[in-house]
């Protein structure tokens, strides 16, 4: 029995359930499988395309930063097609020279030096404007920014006259002559000799080719060319005055437009002629090297020397190969009468512009005016090449995209280059004198957008540009802002040439409005608070341990006192100030194109709200404006002690805070940025924060001198304080033109509305307009110089030099017009 029930369980129906109970067990988990299978290859692809977005995202962030804003350019006519501006002195770091508006271009330039004061290292050859130096004085007459230009720069009383006349004429721009004629003050130089180099270069990559003409023995009698720019051309030197001593030249290979200077040292000589007792400083002639087959190479550097004796003059007169109706050459009497009749037609301009003469100004003064002027337009410079830029979402500095930049630029000698927020102000005084050249200008400017609505706020373009930058500041940050000065120049324009705009320039203003929203919208988006209307400049050093007070580079004042901790509580004045100034200005142009304009005018109307303005920025323990933040006025900078019986060296002076920052009002530095809701006119006319404003300016214990407003109060705890221990102070008591301009013009506009205090900004009107016109005069007469900034004490002036930036709107000052 029991073995028949072992048998029982291994029956064949049995066997065969088991078997099918296998088969069905197994389909069962492969069916699980098959269900699973395709959950996680959906989440694998999920991941993958989860983690190719955000590798794509994060490279789309990346190109941002230097990807150009996507609309129509506003530069459509440059170069060849505004002849009249083809050729230019485009090239402000140097104290002469002549180029096209071609990226590029062909260069020609001066350098001079005296035989007796020249040296080993170089020191004495002049090229460069460099403060270094120490001359007497150089600056622009007279120049219209169009067709002539008459230039003197005096060297230890030698004084050298440049000038240049253009004359059109056949395709490629026309012809052009300059003159550089030199004589001495008072003839104390006369007959001492003086070594002037004329020079044609051109850039490596530059499409066409320049040769030296040779005559007998070997004698240099001219340069010629070939370049897709300008065709075929010529260009002869003469020596129209004076003795000359020696003639020599140089055909060489220059590694860049930045190294013409120590290209001429390396190939100087000295030399002596068969029976003459006298040596000469002469160039080397024709310093070709062969290319590796062993082709002779084409010459890029010409350069010619004439040593002559004071009195001494030569002409250099370039002429267009396609200039083939030309009936005399532009030389000698031709030159003379050529530029005399343009010097009439730009006396006769700038009187019916400016009216200083009908407003009984004398020679002296509109002498002074025109220096002014010239030199602003003079200092115009065309530049190509593409900047250093970065984000957060770079590794590290990217190029921006190649473009070309036609700009002023705030010194030649020290700032040879576009900045934003100075041209803002650069524009206010071009603008009234040529307004094509003004409107050009902000084309090039806008047309450096980038897609996310940013402007570098320095632009440095080829070789030139950079080799005057020190390393630190060639990069730009994208979230660093600065002032949206060109919404004042565009105001200024609107007010003063609203039919010409309307009739001749619509097209300009519709084609700007685009890039003029998506700039506000950059700022309204970036530089906001972490409260409703107000705002905050980026780029401040949070941590640093080395500055008195971190700076705010991005608001143009560098090193006026902010809050001592930078934090996200932080907000400035000023800034907010802009931003009201720009919706303003924004609502007038939107209106002007019939475009929606009810935000423009809200957000001004938000921003320009008193009682906003004064909740968020109004200090009711001094009773002025102010920004907020947290903050301490108990730093100082101290070198740290070394440690016992240490060697080492004594370590650099680091900022010490003798007592915790708190929130608070920046109210014991009162200054510029105290000023913004007055000059850019956002107080109420009937506001007694005005009576105070005008009463603070008054007083001389704060900012008020007989030289202009100084920029820091003199009860500032910062006052002409080093920032670091070798920054001296920049923002902290000196006098500048820009600010007091506005001033100026915020008390002409108080003293012309109705309130109760029209008799109290008339009378700062006067006073303070007097004041600044008289001190820059006299230190011009002094120095021979305009400044960057002037001294609160003596009024004399300071920083770089020639400034011939936005210290020249003191001619607006004198013709009053704001």
């Amino acid at each position: 029995m029991l073995r028949t029930k072992r048998m029982a369980k291994n029956k064949p129906q049995d066997k065969l359930a088991k078997i099918k109970n296998k088969v069905s067990s197994s389909t069962a988990v492969k069916k699980e499988r098959k269900f699973k299978m395709p959950m996680l290859n959906t989440t694998i692809t999920i991941l993958c395309i989860a983690v190719a977005a955000w590798f794509s995202y994060k490279g789309y962030l990346e190109t941002r930063v230097n990807t150009p804003y996507d609309v129509e350019k506003l530069v459509t006519a440059s170069g060849l097609d505004i002849p009249d501006r083809y050729w230019g002195t485009y090239r402000p770091g140097a104290y002469f020279g002549l180029k096209t508006r071609d990226p590029h271009s062909l260069v020609t330039g001066l350098m001079w030096y005296f035989p007796h004061l020249l040296r080993q290292d170089g020191n004495g050859l002049r090229h460069w404007c460099e403060q270094g130096d120490k001359l007497d004085r150089y600056a622009w007459m007279e120049h219209d920014g169009r067709t002539f230009g008459v230039q003197e720069i005096v060297d230890n009383s030698a004084v050298l006259t440049t000038s240049f006349v253009k004359r059109p004429g056949g395709k490629h721009g026309g012809d052009w002559t300059a003159r550089i004629a030199v004589t001495s003050e008072n003839e104390v130089r006369d007959g001492e000799e003086i070594s002037l180099l004329f020079y044609t270069a051109i850039e490596e990559n530059t499409k066409g080719w320049i040769k030296a003409n040779l005559g007998d023995e070997k004698r240099i009698t001219g340069v010629e060319g070939n370049t897709q720019g300008l065709g075929s051309f010529k260009i002869n030197l003469n020596v129209i005055q004076g003795n000359v001593e020696e003639h020599s030249f140089l055909a060489t290979i220059a590694p860049g437009l930045s190294l013409l200077r120590e290209t001429v040292l390396q190939n100087l000589r000295v030399a002596s002629h068969k029976g003459a007792t006298k040596k000469h400083i002469v160039l080397a002639g024709e310093q070709i090297p062969l290319s590796s087959d062993g082709r002779r190479k084409d010459a890029n550097f010409i350069v010619t020397q004439i040593t002559g004796r004071i009195p001494f003059a030569i002409e250099a007169y370039y002429e267009s190969g396609s200039f083939i109706s030309r009936v005399d050459k532009l030389t000698g009497e031709k030159y003379e009468e050529a530029l005399g009749k343009q010097q009439k037609l730009f006396d006769e301009k700038f009187e019916e512009i400016f009216k200083l003469r009908s407003k009984g100004y004398a020679d002296e003064e509109i002498i002074f005016a025109k220096m002014a002027l010239s030199n602003m337009i003079g200092s115009v410079g065309y530049f190509y090449g593409n900047s250093q830029v970065q984000s957060e979402h770079t590794k590290g500095p990217v190029p921006y995209w190649k473009a070309p930049l036609y700009t002023a630029v705030p010194s030649r000698s020290f700032f040879p280059r576009g900045f934003l927020w100075d041209e803002g102000f650069h524009g206010l005084l071009i603008s009234a004198w040529d307004l094509e050249i003004e409107l050009d200008i902000i084309n090039h400017w806008f047309d450096l957008m980038n897609v996310e609505g940013w402007i570098p706020r320095e632009m440095i373009l080829g070789q030139e540009a950079l080799a005057k930058v020190p390393d630190e500041f060639v990069t730009q940050i994208n979230t660093n802002a600065n002032p949206p000065t060109f919404f004042l120049t565009l105001r200024f324009i609107l007010e003063r040439n609203r039919k010409e705009i309307l009739e001749k320039h619509f097209q300009f203003l519709d084609r700007l409005y685009p890039r003029l929203q998506a700039w506000f919208n950059w700022f309204n988006t970036t530089q906001i608070g972490d409260i409703p209307s107000t705002y905050r400049w980026r780029g401040r050093d949070g941590i640093t341990n080395r500055e008195l007070n971190p700076k705010t580079l991005t608001s143009g004042l560098d090193d006026y006192p902010r809050a001592s901790h930078p934090n996200v509580d932080e907000r400035h004045v000023d800034l907010r100030c802009w931003i009201g100034f720009a919706a303003d200005t924004l609502f007038q142009i939107s209106e002007i194109l019939n475009q929606p304009a009810d935000k423009y005018l809200e957000t001004y109307q938000y921003l320009a709200d008193n009682n906003l303005l004064n909740k968020l920025h109004w200090s009711p323990d001094t009773r002025t404006y102010a920004d907020f933040g947290l903050h301490t006025d108990k730093v100082s900078l101290r070198r740290p002690t070394p440690p016992p019986r240490s060697h080492a060296q004594s370590s650099e002076m680091i900022r010490l805070v003798l007592e915790d920052p708190t929130l608070r009002y920046v109210d014991t530095s009162f200054g510029y940025v105290s000023l913004f809701p007055f000059i850019l006119q956002i107080i109420d006319p009937e506001s007694p924060q005005l009576g105070k404003v005008l009463q603070d300016l008054t007083n001389p214990a704060l900012l008020w001198t007989k030289y202009g407003l100084r920029s820091l109060a003199r009860t500032s705890p910062l006052y002409m304080k080093y920032n670091t221990e070798h920054d001296p102070p920049y923002w902290r008591g000196a006098i500048w033109m820009n600010l007091n301009y506005l001033t100026v013009r915020a008390t002409h506009y108080y003293s012309n509305i109705q309130g109760p205090y029209r008799d109290e900004a008339n009378s700062i009107y006067t006073n303070l307009r007097q004041n600044l016109i008289k001190n820059i005069m006299k230190q011009y007469r002094k120095s021979g110089y305009v400044w960057e900034n002037y001294g609160d004490v003596h009024g004399d002036g300071k920083g770089s030099h020639p400034f011939s930036g936005w210290t020249s709107l003191v001619l607006l000052l004198m013709a009053e017009i704001y």
